[in-house]
């Protein structure tokens, strides 16, 4: 299966074949302020350098700014909770005029509806909805927080006739045997794509695949895609079948957080070194880093590398 079939819009055969003079993806990390207390998050809090608190927003401008430039086509806020950062707004007006063609935010989906039509108003074609489980009980205990599911459920079935929504399904050890059922919840809510993923703390199976009907499979290219890797004892995270030791997405894929730019979100996350600081040079050390940085010796990329990146990285490795 080539990347451009897998269902990752930014993921293309095409993109692997470039010299990448414009920038295809990058993910501002504007806040790690959250109303959710998700037990499996990964926070910006968890990284040593000070990301904390928003992002300064002069830092945001002059990141998103050197990033029209480039020619970027897809960009993402997310966070913490990005629709609680205070210049989100601003933000999203500044890439859709400076000719940014997806505008995509990643939100747990509880906010108020007027915020989320305001934010389309403004620009926002893309949403990213977290939705761990199919019941308002199990949904509190993921998300740390009570009486937020119907919120949730009813901003995902009203934004999916609006815009190209996903979302996202996170299982831990716990929900590990219910991905079946949430995915066919999920589906009823007239979502755009399902992704299903294991917590970055769970490396066991995800059970009961073989439920997921067939319609499901060929209606969404990305859970297609997930599902069949797993039945096929291929995890989502983990570079065990990877060909190349260097990351090509690194070169026209930044992720930024505080004052810093990462080789991309996980490995923010995870307590990864940055590449450097935010500002002129960044895209010089970024094609620097991808020349010399080993990932087959960075226990981050090995670990928790996805799937479809690797899959991207082999096949630009090979040429496109």
């Amino acid at each position: 299966m080539s990347v451009s079939e897998i269902g990752f819009y930014t993921l293309t055969n095409e993109r692997a074949k470039l010299e990448h003079n414009n920038l295809e993806r990058c993910e501002m990390i504007l806040t790690e302020a959250c109303n959710f207390k998700c037990p499996y998050c990964r926070g910006v809090e968890s990284y040593s350098r000070d990301c904390s608190g928003h992002m300064d927003y002069k830092v945001a401008q002059f990141t998103l700014n050197y990033w029209i430039e480039k020619g970027l086509k897809n960009i993402r806020f997310s966070g913490g909770e990005p629709t609680l950062y205070p210049y989100l707004g601003e933000l999203v007006e500044l890439a859709r005029d400076g000719g940014i063609d997806r505008i995509a935010i990643s939100t747990n989906g509880s906010r108020n509806k007027s915020l989320y039509q305001a934010l389309l108003m403004l620009g926002v074609n893309d949403f990213s909805i977290s939705l761990d489980a199919c019941c308002a009980e199990d949904s509190d205990k993921m998300a740390g927080r009570e009486g937020y599911f119907d919120t949730v459920v009813e901003n995902i079935r009203w934004l999916s006739q609006e815009t190209y929504v996903t979302v996202g399904l996170v299982f831990t050890d716990e929900r590990a045997s219910e991905v079946a059922s949430v995915v066919e919840f999920a589906a009823s809510l007239g979502v755009s794509d399902i992704r299903i993923i294991s917590a970055a703390q769970y490396d066991g199976s995800l059970l009961h695949l073989e439920k997921i009907s067939q319609e499901l499979l060929d209606k969404y290219p990305v859970l297609n895609y997930r599902v069949s890797n797993l039945i096929n004892g291929r995890n989502v995270r983990g570079m065990k079948d990877s060909v190349t030791n260097r990351c090509y997405l690194v070169r026209d894929d930044y992720a930024v957080a505080g004052k810093w730019h990462f080789p991309c979100v996980i490995h923010m996350r995870e307590g990864g070194e940055p590449i450097g600081e935010i500002g002129d040079n960044m895209q010089k050390e970024r094609e620097e880093w991808s020349k010399t940085h080993d990932t087959h010796s960075d226990p981050i990329c090995i670990k928790n590398c996805l799937d479809c990146l690797v899959d991207y990285n082999n096949l630009a490795h090979q040429g496109g």
